[in-house]
C-alpha cells in the first residue's frame, strides 16, 4: 500500500471514530434527530397494513411483495438508528435528565447506564424495537398462508397495534424534555403548532391504514361465513396461491355493488370495498385515498360514519370520534397561541402608531416629516419585532449582559487604536456602555457645526460623510465608525465642551449600529486614567519607602563602624 493510500485510510478511520465518538459533535447532531426518528418510525408501522391486497376476480388475498420488502428495510434501518442513538445518549449527559441524575459527567457513565436499565425506559425501548412485524411477514405468514392465512392476518394486526403502544409511549418523555429545555421547541410558538399538525397528519395516516386493513378483514370474514354454509367451498385459506374451487357465489352472498344488510352489513368499510381501493397494488394512490378518508373523519369527528352492529367496528368508530376531538382541541389551542404571539406585538405597534397620529401637534407636521416617523417605526418593528433590546438586556444578570455586549462590540471598538492602547479594562467598560440604534435611509445624523455627542459603530448599512472645507465625500460601510473627534476630546483632562463637527453625516441606506455616548467615554477614560495614576503614585511611594529604609540601614552600618 502506498503512502498516500495509507494517509487516506487514516483519515477515513479518524472520520469514522469522530462520528462514532459519543462525546463528539456528530453525536450531538444525531440526538437532535432522535425525536424526529421516533416520529418517522411511527409513520412506518401502518404501512404494513397496506401489504395485503384483494383479488376481487378470484375472491382471494395476496401479499404486495415489493411494498413488504420496502417496509421491512425501512423499519429495520430506523430501529437500528434508534438503538445507536440510545447508546450514544447513554454515554453522554443527554439521557441523565430523563433519569433524574445530577452531576452525571463522563465519570458517572455507568451510573446512567445502570439507572437506565432499571427504569421503565428500558422495557419500553426493547418492546418498541423488537422486529415483530418483520418476523410475522418473513416467517409466520409463509408457514400459515397455506391453510390459515386469515389467522396470519390476525397475527399481523395484533403485532402492529400492540407494538404501536410502546412506540408511542417512548416519544412522550422525549418531546416533554425537549419542550422544557432551552431550544427551538420551547421558544418558538409555531413549532408547537406545527408539531401538533404533524400529529394530526400522522393520526390520519394511522386511521386510514387501519380502515384499509379492517375492510379487507371484514370482507374475508364474510367469505369465511359464506363458505361455512356452502358445500364444496374450501374455507381454510383464501390465499391466492392456494385458492381452490369456484368462489363466484360469493358475489351474491357478499354483495358490494348492491349491498344487502340482511345478508351482510359491511358498515363503514363498504366505501373501501366499493371504491376498489383494496385491490390497488400501486402504493401512493392507495395511501392518499386512505389518508384522505382518515383526515376527513378525524376532522369531522366521525359524524358521517354509518356503522353496523359489529362490536369492533363500533369501537373503531368511537376511537375516531374521541381521538379526532382530542387532536383537534390540541391543534386549535396551539394554533391560537401561535397567532396570538404573532399578532400581539403587531397590535402594540399599531396602537403606538395610532397614539402618535392622534397627537394634535403631530398632525401639524409636514407630510414628509410624518412619513419619516412612520417609516422609522416600521423599520424598527421589522428589525426588533417590538422587542426592546435594551430593556431585555437590563433584565439579565450584569455579568451576562457584559459578555453579550463584549461579544457583539469588542471587535468594533478595537478598531479605535486609542482604546486598544489603554488595555482590556477600558474596552470591557466601553462595551458595557454601547446601545443599539436604528436609522432609516436619508436621515441626517449630524450637520456641520453641530456638537458631536456620540460615536457610531456601523453593523449594517452605509453612511455618507461630507466635509464642507474640502468638499470631500467618504462612504462608510459595515465595520466602520464615525465621531472620532470624541477620542481627542476624552484624552484632554481639562473639562471642555463637546467638539464641533466639521462634517455632515447622513444615511444612504437603512443603518443598524452601536452608539457610544460621549459622557460614557469620558467617565470610563477618566476612571482608567485615575487608576493608572493611583498605581503609579502607589509604586512611587513604595519605591520612596524602600529608598528611605535602605538609607537608614546604611546610616546604622556607618555609625557602627565609627563606634568600633
Amino acid at each position: 500500500m502506498s503512502e498516500n493510500s495509507e494517509r487516506c485510510l487514516d483519515k477515513v478511520i479518524k472520520g469514522i471514530k469522530s462520528i462514532l465518538n459519543p462525546l463528539g459533535s456528530y453525536c450531538e447532531q444525531w440526538n437532535r434527530l432522535f425525536l424526529l426518528s421516533t416520529v418517522i418510525a411511527l409513520s412506518l408501522d401502518p404501512v404494513f397494513f397496506y401489504i395485503i391486497v384483494v383479488n376481487e376476480d378470484n375472491k382471494c388475498l395476496f401479499l404486495d411483495t415489493k411494498l413488504g420488502i420496502t417496509a421491512i428495510v425501512l423499519r429495520s434501518v430506523i430501529d437500528c438508528f434508534y438503538i445507536i442513538c440510545i447508546a450514544c445518549r447513554l454515554q453522554t449527559d443527554l439521557f441523565a435528565p430523563l433519569l433524574h441524575i445530577r452531576d452525571n459527567r463522563g465519570r458517572n457513565c455507568w451510573k446512567i447506564v445502570r439507572r437506565y436499565l432499571l427504569s421503565w425506559f428500558f422495557p419500553i425501548d426493547i418492546l418498541a424495537v423488537l422486529p415483530l412485524p418483520q418476523v410475522v411477514i418473513l416467517l409466520i405468514i409463509p408457514t400459515m398462508k397455506r391453510l390459515r392465512f386469515l389467522d396470519a392476518m390476525g397475527v399481523l394486526k395484533s403485532v402492529v397495534i400492540l407494538q404501536y403502544i410502546p412506540r408511542v409511549l417512548r416519544i412522550y418523555p422525549l418531546f416533554k424534555r425537549h419542550k422544557s429545555s432551552p431550544g427551538i421547541l420551547s421558544e418558538a410558538a409555531w413549532v408547537n403548532a406545527a408539531f401538533n399538525l404533524l400529529l394530526y397528519i400522522l393520526a390520519g395516516h394511522v386511521v386510514g391504514a387501519a380502515w384499509y386493513f379492517f375492510a379487507i378483514e371484514r370482507e374475508a370474514t364474510c367469505w369465511l361465513k359464506a363458505c361455512g354454509n356452502q358445500t364444496g367451498c374450501v374455507s381454510e385459506s383464501f390465499y391466492c396461491d392456494f385458492n381452490r374451487g369456484n368462489h363466484t357465489f360469493l358475489n351474491d352472498v357478499c354483495p358490494i355493488s348492491s349491498p344487502n344488510t340482511e345478508l351482510f352489513d359491511f358498515g363503514i368499510y363498504l366505501y373501501a370495498l366499493q371504491s376498489r381501493i383494496v385491490k390497488v397494488t400501486d402504493f401512493w394512490p392507495k395511501f392518499f385515498h386512505c389518508f384522505r378518508w382518515g383526515i376527513q373523519n378525524l376532522s369531522s369527528f366521525g359524524q358521517n360514519l354509518q356503522t353496523s352492529a359489529y362490536v369492533w367496528e363500533n369501537c373503531f368508530a368511537v376511537f375516531i370520534i374521541i381521538f379526532g376531538l382530542v387532536l383537534f382541541l390540541f391543534l386549535i389551542g396551539n394554533v391560537q397561541i401561535y397567532l396570538q404571539s404573532k399578532t400581539m406585538k403587531l397590535e402594540e405597534m399599531r396602537l403606538a402608531t395610532r397614539e402618535i397620529k392622534q397627537w394634535k401637534p403631530f398632525k401639524k407636521l409636514p407630510r414628509k416629516l410624518r412619513r419619516k416617523v412612520n417609516e422609522h417605526q416600521q423599520y424598527t418593528w421589522h428589525h426588533t419585532r417590538g422587542v426592546n433590546v435594551e430593556k431585555q438586556l437590563q433584565n439579565l444578570p450584569k455579568e451576562l449582559t457584559k459578555d453579550i455586549k463584549r461579544e457583539l462590540c469588542l471587535t468594533l471598538l478595537k478598531k479605535v487604536k486609542s482604546f486598544c492602547s489603554k488595555g482590556e479594562k477600558l474596552l470591557d467598560a466601553l462595551c458595557f456602555c454601547v446601545r443599539p440604534v436604528l436609522f432609516i435611509e436619508h436621515s441626517h445624523l449630524i450637520e456641520t457645526g453641530d456638537r458631536v455627542n456620540e460615536m457610531l459603530f456601523i453593523v449594517e448599512g452605509k453612511l455618507q460623510v461630507s466635509s464642507s472645507s474640502s468638499n470631500e465625500i467618504v462612504h462608510l460601510k459595515d465595520g466602520d465608525f464615525c465621531g472620532e473627534e470624541l477620542v481627542e476630546w476624552v484624552q484632554d483632562s481639562n473639562s471642555q465642551p463637546l467638539p464641533v463637527s466639521s462634517r455632515s453625516i447622513q444615511t444612504l441606506t437603512k443603518v443598524e449600529a452601536f452608539a457610544l455616548q460621549a459622557r460614557d467615554m469620558k467617565r470610563n477614560w477618566d476612571a482608567i486614567r485615575n487608576q493608572a495614576a493611583a498605581r503609579l503614585s502607589s509604586a512611587w511611594r513604595r519605591s520612596k519607602r524602600a529608598r528611605e529604609v535602605s538609607r537608614t540601614t546604611i546610616d546604622i552600618h556607618v555609625s557602627m563602624v565609627h563606634v568600633k
